[in-house]
C-alpha cells in the first residue's frame, strides 16, 4: 500500500499527488512511469513519473481524469492509500551531453516534460520551454517550468493566457529568430506532436517524443502499446516511452487511441455517478 502525501487540484481536470514510494523515489527518472491499481479489484493504468524526491521517498504523479481508474483515483484523498505502484518502468530520458534544448509541453503532457527540462537545467543545459494549453484556467506548472527555462513562453488557444497561438507558432518563431537546437523534446497529445515533427523535420532538427498508448502490464507481453517506429513495431513500455518522432507512424498512433474513447467515457461517468450515489 502506497500513501498518499499530498493532492493538489491543478486545474478541473488535472490532478497532482505526492505518493510514498522510497524504492521507486530512489531509482526513478524523467521519462519513466509507473503502473498503478487504486483498488485490489483494479485496472492497471500507467502514469509518468512527474518527479521524485530521493531523500523524502516520494514520486509525484500529475493525471487527468479521464476513465473510471482516473475518477477513482481522484477521489482518495490525502493519508488514504493506493493499492498498487510498481516502478520506474521503461527508458529514461536521453539528457547527457546536449547544450540547448527546446521542450515543448501540451495540456496535460506538461507533466511529463517538466521532469525533461529540470533535468536538461540541472545538467547545465540551455533550455527554452513551450508549454500549450485551450485556456488559462488549464495552465499547469508554470511557475515550474520558468524556474528551470532559460526561455519559458505559454500560449493558449484564445490567448486568455501568454500568446495566442499554437505551440507550433512559437518553436518555430524561436527556431527563426536563430536559437540553434541540439534537440526538441514534445511531450503532449498526438495531433500536437505529430504537427511539431512536421515542423522541425523541415528544420533537420532531431525531435523526441514521448508515446503514451494502451498498456496493460508493463513488460512487452501483452502487445498493447506498441507502434509503428520506422516501418517497425515498437512497445512503448519497453522500447520507449519516446522515440525519434520523426519515425513515429502517428497516424496509426491516433487511430488505435481512439478505438477505446467512447467506453472510457462511458466507464468514467459511470463510476463518477457511483460515487454521487454514494454520498447521497
Amino acid at each position: 500500500m502506497y500513501r498518499i502525501i499530498r493532492k493538489e487540484v491543478l486545474n478541473p481536470y488535472v490532478t497532482l499527488m505526492d505518493v510514498e514510494a522510497p524504492l521507486v523515489a530512489k531509482k526513478a527518472e524523467p521519462g519513466q512511469f509507473i503502473i498503478l491499481r487504486v483498488d485490489d479489484e483494479g485496472e492497471r493504468i500507467p502514469l509518468t513519473v512527474a518527479d521524485f524526491d530521493r531523500e523524502k521517498g516520494t514520486v509525484t504523479i500529475i493525471f487527468q481524469v479521464a476513465g473510471a481508474t482516473t475518477e477513482k483515483l481522484n477521489h482518495l484523498s490525502e493519508g488514504e492509500f493506493i493499492h498498487d505502484f510498481v516502478g520506474p518502468l521503461g527508458t529514461p530520458t536521453h539528457t547527457d551531453g546536449l547544450k540547448k534544448v527546446a521542450v515543448i509541453g501540451g495540456g496535460v503532457g506538461c507533466a511529463i516534460a517538466y521532469p525533461v527540462a529540470k533535468k536538461l537545467h540541472s545538467n547545465g543545459a540551455e533550455v527554452h520551454s513551450v508549454i500549450g494549453f485551450r485556456n488559462k484556467d488549464l495552465v499547469i506548472l508554470e511557475k515550474e517550468f520558468t524556474a528551470v527555462s532559460d526561455v519559458c513562453e505559454i500560449v493558449t488557444d484564445d490567448g486568455s493566457a501568454g500568446t495566442k497561438g499554437l505551440v507550433t507558432d512559437a518553436l518555430k518563431r524561436l527556431i527563426e529568430s536563430g536559437n540553434e537546437y541540439d534537440e526538441v523534446v514534445a511531450i503532449g497529445p498526438l495531433v500536437m506532436m505529430k504537427f511539431i515533427c512536421q515542423l522541425t523535420k523541415e528544420y533537420g532538427i532531431k525531435t523526441v517524443v514521448s508515446m503514451n498508448p494502451i498498456m496493460i502490464d508493463g513488460t512487452g507481453m501483452c502487445g498493447g502499446c506498441r507502434l509503428t517506429v520506422g516501418g517497425e513495431t515498437k512497445f512503448a513500455c519497453v522500447d520507449g516511452p519516446e522515440f525519434d518522432g520523426h519515425l513515429v507512424d502517428f497516424d496509426e498512433a491516433i487511430e488505435r487511441a481512439a478505438m477505446y474513447r467512447d467506453f472510457e467515457t462511458h466507464k468514467r461517468e459511470e463510476t463518477c455517478n457511483l460515487y454521487k450515489k454514494e454520498a447521497e
